[in-house]
């Protein structure tokens, strides 16, 4: 099972749901919205990794959701899914910084080999486990396991990690952390990046594994 997860925004619910179906028998994690609202909110309660997005939707249109989402979000994968063809339209899609726009109808498996494509630079290797202390994570699978426990841990806390756990006993400067997750080091992300290693600690039940925020320079990771 493939650890991404993608989020679905159109309004064709009968389409729709067949192409839910097709691309979670792929293995992905697929979450609909109908609109662009709902879209927006389900966003940012999931943290998807991928994007599928029609254009003309009531609420707020993919166009407009895009804009919204790339204010904080520069590395989301976002597909425009759509029947606007038009270059006029397609090079807004593009100045959005949509990463594909795909014109409708279209072949469900020519969508899947897009997503794999786009998609494999996220995935590591299944082999790729860093023991800290005694705790085991594992960054393909968003995982944390210590005294028989295993918690999950959301992309975005996965990727701070991972970066923290890469240099273990060395600082990783704080616009290090914001440029590679979040792919820039605006005020609203840095406080999204204090949320994010909040969480971080809570989850490392291991008393031996410690982040220590070191002012003007960023986190560090320890065991002791």
């Amino acid at each position: 099972m493939k650890s991404v997860k993608i989020l679905l925004v159109d309004d064709d619910l009968k389409n729709s749901m067949l192409l839910k179906r097709f691309i979670e028998a792929e293995g992905y994690d697929v979450t609909y919205a109908n609109n662009g609202r709902i879209g927006l909110e389900l966003y940012r309660e999931i943290h998807p990794n991928l994007i599928l997005l029609d254009i003309n939707m009531p609420e707020i249109d993919g166009f407009e959701l895009a804009r919204i989402i790339r204010q904080t979000d520069k590395r989301v994968i976002i597909f425009f899914l759509t029947d606007r063809t038009d270059k006029v339209d397609r090079l807004h899609g593009f100045s959005l910084k949509g990463n594909d726009y795909i014109p409708k109808p279209f072949y469900p498996e020519e969508l899947i080999a897009k997503i794999n494509e786009r998609l494999e630079s996220l995935t590591v290797s299944q082999d790729t486990v860093y023991l800290l202390g005694a705790t085991i994570f594992r960054p393909n699978i968003s995982t944390l396991t210590y005294n028989g426990e295993t918690h999950s841990l959301s992309l975005r806390q996965t990727e701070i990690l991972q970066l923290l756990a890469e240099n273990l006993g060395h600082p990783v400067e704080r616009n290090r952390i914001l440029e590679q997750v979040w792919g820039d080091a605006s005020y609203s992300n840095s406080l999204a990046l204090n949320v994010q290693i909040t969480y971080i600690r809570r989850l490392l039940a291991d008393p031996s594994l410690t982040i220590t925020s070191i002012k003007k320079k960023g986190y560090l990771l320890s065991v002791l």
